[in-house]
């Protein structure tokens, strides 16, 4: 397999270096993975972005997708990360195990929307029509049904792009959900 190293701020394009820089500012560092979109002139803009994008899910919402989603496509590097802002958020270690694997027994709307985003990702968008009746159930609406489909697609866009870089993971690591589950 081809080495994907990490490049530095120099080794970066002029645009993608002031984006480094309020990275540096806003995180402390250049997490290792948005360093990697730019190796890109584009995708890093395009993906802070998309990432950054108002949605009608709040902040517990979107991590809730974010690790549903990046344990279905095994992305160590990103369900790290959301564990870290996951836990930020208010959410124990307990409860992000349970949202890893899909599910939520302390919330449910949570449940829905965590299953909802397991479901569309191990489908391929095609989610199963009771999954989706039980979001709508919890109260979501179309509109967070749409936003949800989108974050879906945002994250794996960086589950795809540690997937195949495998550079290196700049946060406490999460365990491997079966290793913890047993």
């Amino acid at each position: 397999m081809t080495t994907f190293n990490v490049p530095t701020k120099e080794q970066v394009s002029e645009t993608n270096q002031g984006i480094f820089d309020n990275l540096q500012g806003q995180f402390r560092f250049v997490p290792n993975l948005f360093a990697t979109y730019a190796l890109s002139d584009n995708a890093l803009q395009n993906y802070l972005t998309l990432s950054g994008a108002k949605t009608s899910l709040n902040n517990k919402e979107k991590e809730v997708v974010n690790l549903a989603v990046s344990e279905v496509n095994q992305c160590f590097y990103c369900l790290s990360a959301h564990t870290a802002i996951a836990k930020m958020n208010g959410f124990t270690e307990d409860q992000i195990l349970e949202l890893r694997a899909g599910q939520s027994a302390f919330n449910e709307s949570y449940n829905a929307l965590a299953s909802l985003a397991k479901n569309i990702t191990e489908n391929r968008g095609r989610a199963v029509e009771a999954v989706v009746n039980a979001f709508f159930n919890a109260g979501y609406t179309q509109e967070n049904l749409v936003d949800t489909i989108v974050l879906v697609g945002d994250k794996t866009i960086s589950n795809y792009l540690h997937n195949t870089t495998q550079v290196p993971v700049d946060f406490p690591l999460a365990q491997p959900l079966e290793a913890v589950l047993v």
